[in-house]
């Protein structure tokens, strides 16, 4: 018990010194600043501008980044919200009328000789036309309900047709659904462009065909755990 207080003791000493040190040292620092001021001062207001400047600076960089931030998200939400709208009028056409937008978008980027078949028994090719650098373009189209999924077998019928039958340097197949990840795997490696509903959804939005062109196999697979609906 008694070690117990000359330790206690002797650590309220220590500490104790420790404060009449720094009591100390500070006023010694202030005296020295008082005596030496006409010499320091300027030293000492650029270096309380220079701090404040740099909080000036830090608080603007983020608000900055905060306002570059929320813009971003905002603007994302705004391109999902509009491309759910246009998404949701695509649904709303019929067959018919989705082959023929199909084709508008050809012609908005560019694309030239583009004809729609409209009919049945076409082989796989819905729509065909000339990219604009010349190359010859076959689009299968396929408008289903969101929830389904085009599966490895209809892809094989494309792809057994898409060149043997009509010569496409550049074979599109747009859906207004996703692919099952075994017909995103053939189109992958068959170089046939699946556009599954995400790619669609940006080609309605303004992208161009060219520039989804390399996006091919990525994004669009069916929700895990959910079994895909035929």
């Amino acid at each position: 018990m008694a070690a117990r207080r000359r330790r206690t003791w002797s650590s309220r000493q220590s500490k104790a010194r420790v404060r009449r040190w720094a009591w100390g040292a500070g006023a010694v620092m202030l005296l020295g600043l008082a005596l030496m001021w006409k010499t320091v001062w300027p030293y000492v207001v650029g270096v309380a501008l220079a701090m404040l400047l740099g909080g000036v600076v830090w608080w603007l960089l983020k608000a900055h980044r905060s306002a570059i931030s929320g813009d971003r998200a905002w603007q994302a939400a705004e391109e999902r919200r509009a491309r759910d709208v246009a998404m949701s009028d695509v649904d709303a056409m019929t067959w018919q009328r989705f082959e023929q937008y199909v084709a508008q978008l050809c012609r908005r980027d560019g694309c030239t000789q583009v004809v729609v078949s409209g009919k049945t028994g076409d082989l796989g090719a819905d729509v065909v036309g000339l990219m604009p650098d010349g190359r010859r373009l076959v689009i299968q189209c396929k408008h289903y309900a969101p929830h389904r999924t085009v599966g490895s077998g209809e892809m094989q019928k494309f792809l057994g047709t898409a060149r043997a039958e009509h010569g496409a340097d550049i074979a599109v197949y747009v859906a207004t659904c996703n692919f099952t990840a075994a017909a995103g795997k053939l189109a992958v490696k068959h170089e046939i462009f699946a556009m599954h509903r995400d790619l669609l959804g940006a080609w309605v939005r303004g992208s161009t065909l060219e520039s989804l062109l390399p996006l091919n196999g990525t994004g669009g697979g069916p929700p895990r755990g959910r079994r895909p609906a035929r």
